[in-house]
């Protein structure tokens, strides 16, 4: 059989689709607070959600065991358990799917030798990834198992990097595959890229971290960050060391996530920029074209999610305009690689 062929970039793009969606639901599913919903793990047995009532009673008892009830939920019922559990059973259902899509075809390409030796390589790496975020999943919810009825920004941060990450390693071993002729390249302006996406997924763990800590319901005007008000106390830099306020402080969070924005746009302005000056291929000269128009998009969602004080809907845009803006990165850095 033929290595490296179509079939195996379908699955691999398959697989970037599904992380995508999966993004979009977790997204959603912190948005909706609905992601200490459900305090236990089971692997296979927690596949299926509750399919009776005495199976939603039993799990809605071991929610009220957790500080998430017992300090903010206390007025729910049944019901309003079963929309924030729908949300966080979903996003876990999507995960396990995923490992399934990543997994099986894998064994069927390897037992029939579909697979050249470097392409192995970069699939188990695949796997570990997806198997790392799985861990990364869990170790989010378990701290707002305890004590403080959330869970840990640094956590939550850290989860969805990895997903991301994953997405656009899975998308370049695709790209690898569909693309397999690569031509010489300009290494000053191939570094300056690489330095764009670091610069790019340092902005995704901030807004991570603005995720985390609800830094989105404070400040809420633009340009100008005014004094805010978040459960009805005023927020300032208070914190010392003083660094800690731009890891830890909503407001200094808030302002860092910012300043971030104005800096990749800046950068992917220069990028285009310098590009005029580079004898191009056509598809490289749209990519850019496509990423300058990309996080023009994506600050607008930004200002707008600020102004309207983080909508569900405009918080998920948001976040799948950082993921549209990723993809683009990787595949431009992709057409600028040898």
């Amino acid at each position: 059989m033929k290595k490296d062929s179509k079939k195996v970039i379908y699955w691999l793009l398959i697989g970037c689709l599904l992380i995508f969606i999966m993004v979009i639901v977790g997204g959603i599913t912190r948005l909706t607070h609905s992601g200490l919903s459900i305090s236990n793990y089971k692997l296979i047995s927690g596949t299926l959600p509750p399919m009776n009532e005495a199976e939603w009673h039993e799990a809605f008892d071991l929610y009220k065991q957790y500080p998430e009830y017992q300090k903010l939920n206390n007025h729910f019922n049944l019901q309003d358990f079963k929309d924030i559990y729908f949300w966080e059973w979903l996003h876990r259902f999507i995960g396990r799917m995923i490992g399934i899509v990543f997994l099986l075809p894998f064994l069927y390409f390897l037992i029939t030798k579909q697979l050249t030796k470097p392409t192995i390589k970069k699939a188990i790496i695949l796997l570990s990834l997806g198997a790392f975020q799985g861990f990364m999943g869990w170790y989010m919810v378990k701290s707002g198992l305890v004590d403080i009825p959330d869970v840990s920004h640094y956590r939550l941060a850290a989860h969805l990097t990895t997903a991301f990450v994953t997405f656009a390693y899975t998308f370049w071993v695709a790209l690898d595959l569909m693309f397999p002729n690569k031509k010489e390249i300009n290494i000053k302006f191939r570094n300056l890229i690489r330095w764009g996406l670091a610069l790019l997924l340092l902005q995704i763990i901030y807004g991570a971290f603005v995720a985390g800590l609800d830094a989105g319901f404070i400040h809420n005007h633009w340009p100008m960050m005014s004094e805010g008000k978040f459960m009805h106390e005023t927020v300032y830099i208070e914190q010392t060391p003083l660094y800690k306020n731009f890891i830890e402080g909503k407001s200094g969070v808030q302002f860092a996530h910012r300043i971030l924005a104005y800096i990749v746009v800046l950068f992917i302005v220069v990028i285009w920029l310098k590009s005029k000056k580079l004898t191009l291929t056509k598809i490289q000269t749209k990519s850019i074209h496509v990423l300058l128009l990309m996080v023009g998009v994506q600050f607008l969602l930004g200002v707008f999610t600020i102004i309207l004080q983080v909508p569900v809907w405009l918080g998920v845009a948001h976040q799948i305009g950082a993921f549209f803006l990723l993809s683009i990165m990787t595949f431009t850095l992709h057409r600028f690689s040898k």
